[in-house]
């Protein structure tokens, strides 16, 4: 099929110049390993795993097979008062992954939902407990918490604001936590932990028992790999306790794998409350997410509720769709079988290597990393954005995709990838980069 402007016109698409993109195409028709097959016949490495999604690479059949014979059991099934069993199944495989103390699970479709219902489910808890007066949230400069109104609210990126005005009130913003003097730091910054006294600023000034729960991505992921300095979610974790406070961490990207073990709260030795993930869940391959909490939290919406009365009035249509469900418990056998957060963790070192290799380029102007995730900064040109978008297409046709937000390369690529992957998308990056 040949490609123009007419036959792409009536899809609006999603964080894209939509006129550029439609004038000349980036099109992926066949995905296998870590590679894509553009439209033109051409290989491309996916270098961001997607969207940090397909985590076992892609073209997985023991997916596709599990999906497939789901659909023929029981294609759909609402989980309002009825259920299916691979939702239930699910949801004791996650909890087996997450911290002991969080063992119940919310299913939703995207890291988005999953946002907004940890921010519902925060609410519920607090109004059981008899404290409904807890309507303050904070989050965090440079924060990406999907782009649902509560998501939007909670957002630290300007441009996913600016034109939104009627988002949630009561919103506070911590400081981010990347600093000048932490350029081209590997792994966590050795200082930087007293950021986190933000959060007691801010129960001074509205109240720690107003404030009913702290958001934060343990690693800033869509913004540039901003990794928390030593000590720093430790120091939340106290104020959290101090006021009553919950913690939730944003796992969207982290989760399943990608710092080198099932979630970042194990990486940092950090338990939140509340944990949202999606992405790697299904790998990619069918849209879910899920909000894991502590017992106590589940404990306590349920047990206060009246006999007989439904605990929580929030949902989806599509919660634990049978179809996505197959193809998350496909998904964890991969991860399980292949030992692919093992992988991770061995693959690490040289992952991040290849990427601090670049440090000598001029235009890098910073580098950050942690596990198979790692961000970096180009020089910005006439404006924000305009370096890594012209950045992003050189990228492609040299045959590597990389998630690019602004001038920030955004490199993670799937757990299958091998020594020999990594160090020819560390040859492209260096070809393109010096030559931008």
């Amino acid at each position: 099929m040949q490609y123009t402007s007419n036959t792409l016109e009536n899809h609006w698409m999603p964080f894209t110049v939509n006129r550029d993109f439609k004038a000349d195409p980036r099109l992926v028709v066949k995905g296998e390993g870590i590679n894509f097959t553009n439209h033109n016949g051409g290989r491309v490495i996916d270098g961001s795993s997607g969207l940090f999604c397909c985590a076992a690479g892609h073209g997985r059949k023991e997916i596709a097979d599990a999906v497939a014979n789901q659909l023929m059991e029981i294609d759909y099934s609402p989980h309002f008062q009825i259920g299916s069993p691979p939702s239930f199944e699910l949801a004791s495989r996650i909890s087996a992954l997450t911290p002991d103390e969080i063992n119940h699970v919310f299913f939703t479709n995207s890291g988005s939902e999953s946002i907004d219902t940890a921010l519902k489910i925060a609410m519920a808890y607090h109004s059981a407990r008899g404290e409904g007066h807890r309507n303050k949230f904070v989050s965090r400069e440079r924060a990406y918490h999907g782009v649902n109104i509560g998501g939007t609210s909670l957002s630290g990126l300007m441009k996913n604001r600016e034109i939104f005005g009627s988002v949630m009130p009561g919103i506070v913003h911590m400081r981010h936590t990347w600093s000048p003097d932490h350029r081209f730091v590997r792994g966590q910054p050795t200082w930087g932990a007293e950021m986190a006294d933000d959060l007691e600023r801010f129960a001074q000034l509205l109240g720690g028992t107003n404030i009913a729960a702290c958001f934060v991505e343990p690693i800033a992921g869509s913004t540039g790999c901003l990794v928390p300095p030593k000590g720093y979610l430790e120091r939340l974790r106290e104020i959290c306790d101090q006021y009553g406070i919950l913690l939730v961490f944003d796992e969207v990207i982290c989760g399943f794998g990608r710092l080198g073990v099932p979630f970042a709260a194990q990486a940092f030795g950090v338990t939140p409350d509340i944990m949202t993930m999606a992405k790697a869940l299904t790998n990619g391959v069918l849209p879910m997410g899920a909000v894991a909490v502590r017992d106590s939290i589940y404990d306590t919406v349920i047990d206060t509720a009246p006999d007989g009365a439904v605990e929580f009035f929030h949902g989806y249509t599509y919660s634990g769709n049978p179809a996505s469900c197959a193809a998350s418990l496909a998904t964890l056998d991969i991860y399980e079988k292949e030992g692919l957060f093992d992988k991770v963790a061995a693959m690490s070192d040289h992952f991040l290597d290849s990427i601090y290799d670049l440090e000598d380029l001029d235009i890098v102007t910073d580098i950050r990393g942690y596990g198979m995730l790692a961000g970096i900064d180009l020089a910005p040109g006439s404006g924000p954005g305009v370096t890594g978008t012209r950045a992003m297409k050189k990228l492609y046709a040299a045959g590597l995709h990389v998630k690019l937000t602004g001038d920030c390369a955004l490199v993670a690529p799937p757990f299958v990838a091998e020594k020999g992957d990594i160090d020819e998308i560390g040859g492209i990056l260096r070809d393109v980069l010096a030559n931008l």
